[in-house]
């Protein structure tokens, strides 16, 4: 535990809010370091001559600015990504100037030709339907296209199980904000998707994490967790795991599925990534479906830009996330859905994304090539790897000096979500160079 004890002027803001703001600044100058366990309420109450109360709120503001983790029993930390912006994508940021090797985009330039969906829909006629109020969980042919798309990933599920969302993103909204409320706290992998962490953190979510070694998440370490504090939900993504490529085998779907049970979860399946592998297995959600939400999120599959994920959900929740959807956007809009819709069921879909894994394998290929020697986690047609780095590097360092180079790429950082010790990784995607040609250059630079 540091001897740490801030300097706190007198100031117009209340002291638990400059508290906060001490700790911010001890971490930015390096006098508090990611994973350093924090004075107790009562010993830096103490020091400071304050209520402990007033130390307790102060260290509850600075888990809410994402700053510190707290955890039963075992004190207050700094975040492993304190020092790290966790979003990859930042509103209104300049386009970066190199390879962009960080983000992963579908391969857009493989995604089916927009004005001959429009025209095939127009000749359908009945357009005016799309310019209407519907019902926020889709309109009903619709939802039956989704229940389709949910049979291919494994699920025996109707029309009335599927709700349409704007996208995996929207659809996590919806459940955060319709199943949970601030302070519940949600179980991930100690590295998972940033999307996810930041969502939560607005909504005021707690997080916490549950190790995964070679295999995926350890489901003794989630059963731990659940014993040592009262966990809501379980977020999983388990068939390609972002940002490690790891699946779950069926010996640890079975496991974690009987946890949710007996710890009475709900699981959050989030499925963004599993069609990019050739390999099916069993989504954990069908051995608890009762307690299980899954996510079928296209856009990594097909036209990003449309914004349509279909949400899979028991019948004691439709009604709550259709409300959350009502809340949200009202609808995700028709006229959207019906174009993903068309091609899910003239053929199109399943083309674009035979010709993406196609595509993707190559490019995997490559990087096979270009980085043989290194430590390398991946899929054969997955749209990342996941590079582990030798001594001294860290992710952040890494990411840093690869930028000075002109390639972009994410620290493991970014990933890590609570305090503990955060491999020295980087995600590489080998999808948003459209040029294979830039893509070899950025892998030789890398």
């Amino acid at each position: 535990m540091t001897i740490w004890t801030p300097t706190i002027q007198k100031a117009a803001e209340p002291a638990y809010k400059a508290l906060a703001q001490a700790i911010q600044q001890a971490i930015g100058r390096g006098e508090l370091r990611p994973g350093e366990r924090l004075p107790t309420h009562r010993e830096l109450a103490d020091r400071l001559g304050w209520n402990v109360s007033t130390v307790t709120r102060g260290y509850r503001e600075a888990e809410n600015i994402g700053l510190v983790a707290g955890t039963v029993g075992r004190g207050t930390f700094v975040v492993s990504d304190a020092l790290i912006a966790s979003h990859t994508v930042c509103v209104g940021a300049p386009p970066i100037n190199g390879l962009e090797m960080g983000l992963s985009w579908p391969l857009y330039h493989l995604e089916p030709d927009l004005s001959l969906a429009f025209r095939r829909l127009t000749e359908r006629g009945r357009l005016e339907s799309f310019l209407t109020y519907s019902d926020p969980r889709g309109h009903a042919d619709h939802r039956r296209i989704g229940a389709l798309w949910a049979a291919r990933l494994g699920l025996n599920v109707s029309a009335d199980d599927i709700l349409i969302m704007a996208g995996a993103q929207h659809a996590l909204t919806a459940i955060f904000t319709g199943l949970f409320k601030p302070g519940d706290r949600l179980a991930a992998d100690g590295l998972t998707y940033p999307g996810m962490k930041t969502l939560a953190a607005m909504l005021g979510l707690r997080l916490v994490p549950i190790a995964l070694d070679a295999h995926g998440m350890i489901p003794e370490e989630l059963d731990a967790a659940c014993r040592r504090e009262a966990i809501k939900g379980l977020y999983l993504m388990p068939a390609v795991h972002n940002p490690t490529t790891i699946t779950l085998g069926e010996d640890r779907r079975e496991a974690i599925a009987e946890l949710v049970r007996r710890h009475d979860l709900l699981l959050i399946e989030d499925d963004a990534y599993s069609l990019t592998s050739p390999s099916r297995l069993e989504p954990v959600t069908t051995r608890v479906p009762e307690r299980g939400l899954f996510i079928a999120g296209l856009s990594k599959v097909l036209a990003a830009g449309l914004r349509v994920a279909f949400l899979t959900a028991p019948p004691a929740l439709n009604k709550t996330l259709g409300q959350a959807v009502l809340n949200t956007i009202w609808m995700t809009p028709p006229l959207n859905v019906a174009l993903i819709a068309g091609w899910i069921e003239d053929g199109t879909a399943d083309r674009v994304l035979a010709a993406k894994r196609a595509e993707a394998g190559k490019r995997q290929r490559i990087a096979a090539e270009l980085l043989a020697g290194l430590d390398v986690t991946t899929q054969e047609s997955s749209y990342f790897l996941w590079l582990k780095l030798p001594p001294p590097w860290t992710g952040q360092a890494f990411e840093l000096r690869a930028r000075e180079r002109g390639v972009k790429v994410f620290a493991a950082e970014r990933f890590s979500i609570g305090y503990g010790p955060v491999p020295a990784a980087v995600r590489v995607s080998l999808t948003a160079l459209a040029d294979p040609a830039d893509l070899r250059r950025g892998l030789e630079l890398i």
